[in-house]
């Protein structure tokens, strides 16, 4: 029988194992490979499957800074990171930990938790990719706020730190504890020390309470003739659909519906749909299908948004093995339920026309996030910090956090690593950002004027 010193010893081995495959230092090394891939041809490769007429506007969105080009370029990344050798230490991936893809959100119980928020590219793989994304952004971030190098690096290092420590931590845990555990709103504000970041903490949380579907009513629909809230037109970024596609999304939400529990159809079923819309959100999703539905209470007439969001394959996917999950709906929604503390209860995926898949969640759920363009040095390194521990927890729900443990040891060398690369991949993607404008300029790459 084996015993849990037995588990705890094999587990060890199997990070030590991958440490010898790919030293802790070689994790900070990043040099373009020849024959690299041109960064502006894997974006227009991602651009021929999306909505063209809202493509200009993704481009013109990453085009904005460093910052937003990184946000976007998914893919690019998850190609540079698949030219190098890996740990082979496989736990679910976000597959976009960029620091703007965490946040605050409503858990069922309406507390407010902090934790990765976007799922699209999540993936099984190998965990470095995720961190290795996350402290580049905040190397990009810092640098693009104004810091000195020493000082974006020294962010990036926190970030990994931040890391390092959260699995450290979880190895002092069971498996419930760590299927449990969570950062809360409180737990946010105690790791602001500063009066002035304290305040902004704090205002990003009230404003993060607020913002329920009660508030999107108010700011997105307006009463028509019979006084029935509809969606308001301000196109291109939010359009009411015509006939025929609301009957296409009327389909796709009798699909969704059988996807959900049991208990879920007999809340949904308490709801009737008034209205749909498109809606182009955040940067590198531009230009994918996403609707907004609009649900009334039959008995109250209390307003319930719900998001449809196109789910194509994962960036991931070609460097790594295909999700089990063919439905890549399902294959978001299954990735987020592994990696976060709480997930929406309104998840869900389906099918629509031509075969796109789709999932669906909750809208504007006492959702809140970070100004991460107004961040100081300071505010960047406990901010990635913090963010750096809730990944290594959202890794351990599903990897094993004692081998994890056992290839990053307990001194800074892997922080070190971390920040190294961190560096040297944000000189990449300034690169890589400055292709983007001269391919605009030339007019390679088509822009919108008013993306926002």
């Amino acid at each position: 029988m084996t015993t849990v010193e037995d588990f705890e010893q094999q587990a060890a081995e199997v990070g030590k194992a991958a440490r010898k495959r790919v030293s802790r230092s070689a994790l900070g090394e990043w040099k373009a490979g020849p024959g690299r891939e041109d960064p502006v041809a894997i974006l227009l490769k991602q651009n021929a499957t999306r909505v063209q007429n809202l493509v200009p506007i993704r481009m013109a969105r990453m085009a904005v800074s460093p910052f937003t080009f990184l946000r976007g370029a998914a893919a690019v990344m998850a190609y540079d990171l698949s030219r190098g050798p890996d740990t082979g230490l496989i736990a679910q991936l976000c597959g976009d930990a960029h620091l703007s893809n965490f946040g605050l959100f409503g858990t069922p119980e309406r507390n407010l938790v902090f934790d990765v928020n976007d799922f699209d590219e999540t993936l099984p793989g190998p965990f470095e990719w995720d961190l290795k994304r996350l402290v580049a952004s905040v190397a990009v971030a810092a640098l693009d706020n104004g810091c000195s190098d020493e000082d974006a690096a020294s962010a990036a290092e926190a970030t990994a730190r931040g890391y390092r420590e959260g699995i450290e931590a979880m190895t002092e845990r069971d498996s419930l504890e760590i299927w449990y555990d969570r950062v809360d709103a409180d737990r946010v504000l105690e790791l602001v020390q500063r009066k002035k970041g304290r305040k902004l903490a704090e205002k990003t949380i009230a404003s993060a309470k607020k913002r329920t579907s009660l508030q999107a009513l108010d700011k997105l629909t307006e009463p028509d003739a019979n006084g029935i809230p509809r969606i308001k037109n301000q196109p291109p970024l939010l359009v009411p659909i015509e006939l025929p596609d609301e009957a296409i999304v009327k389909s796709v939400f009798a699909e969704y519906r059988r996807t959900l529990p049991d208990h879920m159809r007999v809340l949904v079923d308490r709801y009737t749909v008034v209205d749909f819309a498109v809606k182009v959100v955040g940067v590198g999703s531009v230009g994918t299908r996403c609707f907004i539905v609009l649900l009334m209470d039959k008995e109250s007439g209390t307003p319930l948004f719900l998001q449809l969001k196109e789910a194509g394959i994962s960036v991931l996917e070609p460097y790594q093995k295909a999700s089990r999950y063919k439905q890549q709906g399902h294959r978001v929604v299954t990735g987020q339920r592994l990696m976060q503390a709480a997930s929406d209860i309104f998840l869900g995926w389906a099918t629509g026309p031509a075969g796109v898949h789709y999932y669906w969640r909750q809208f504007r759920d006492m959702k809140g996030s970070a100004d991460i363009e107004n961040l100081s040095h300071r505010q960047l390194s406990n901010y990635g910090g913090l963010c750096g521990a809730v990944l290594a927890r959202a890794h351990c729900r599903s990897g094993d956090p004692l081998a994890i443990d056992a290839y990053i040891g307990g001194s800074e060398k892997f922080d070190t690593a971390l920040s190294d690369f961190a560096m040297s991949y944000s000189d990449q993607s300034m690169a890589d950002y400055r292709l983007l404008r001269a391919a605009i300029k030339d007019g390679r790459v088509e822009v919108a004027d008013n993306p926002y």
